[in-house]
């Protein structure tokens, strides 16, 4: 709730959806590429690919001052893209992340990674998904946060899941999590409704 200069207390308006680095918008020029699905309009757009230390620096406000009532939480999957990950640091910089979200008063959601995604460059991959994705976990848990556990999905096993990149799901494997997740948020709110 939101106080109104006359002293009145008026509900929070419905801003719909915010993602923290899912999207990428205009600079503040109001130029820059954009990246959107039909709901747009009606996001608060970032800038990716952000680490979980850019999306500190360089999102918060946004997102803060979008005030939505349902925020998508990273998992720091461009975090692992490093030599050597500092699972502490990534900790650390996830959990304000989520501190700060948690202050919107909007539902969190979130994912794990999929064990679909996997970059070669590093003998130690899946390890470090594996690492992340038990922070993730752990977080979310703490935090009530809706989540979509995507490394034991079946849809890992679909050969169009990956986009042409082979980093991003496709449409058709953002379709199914799309699906997870509304299953993931009607179970928590299942669970709040008397």
């Amino acid at each position: 709730m939101r106080t109104a200069d006359a002293g009145a207390t008026v509900p929070r308006p419905r801003r719909g959806v915010a993602s923290a680095p899912a999207f990428k918008g205009p600079d503040s020029s109001g130029s820059g590429p954009l990246l959107s699905w039909p709901f747009a309009q009606s996001t608060w757009n970032a800038v990716c690919p952000a680490t979980t230390a850019d999306t500190l620096d360089h999102q918060i406000k946004g997102m803060r001052d979008f005030a939505p009532d349902l925020l998508h939480i990273p998992c720091g999957a461009n975090d692992l893209l490093r030599r050597s990950p500092d699972f502490r640091e990534i900790e650390r910089h996830m959990r304000k992340m989520y501190d700060l979200a948690a202050e919107t008063g909007a539902q969190l959601t979130t994912f794990t990674l999929g064990r679909s995604y996997v970059v070669p460059v590093f003998p130690d991959w899946t390890e470090r998904v594996l690492t992340l994705n038990d922070l993730t976990r752990a977080l979310a848990g703490e935090y009530d946060v809706a989540v979509v556990d995507r490394w034991d999905h079946p849809v890992n096993s679909r050969e169009n899941v990956l986009s042409a990149d082979r980093l991003h799901f496709s449409t058709s494997g953002q379709a199914v999590m799309a699906t997870e997740m509304v299953r993931a948020l009607a179970a928590l709110l299942a669970r709040r409704t008397p």
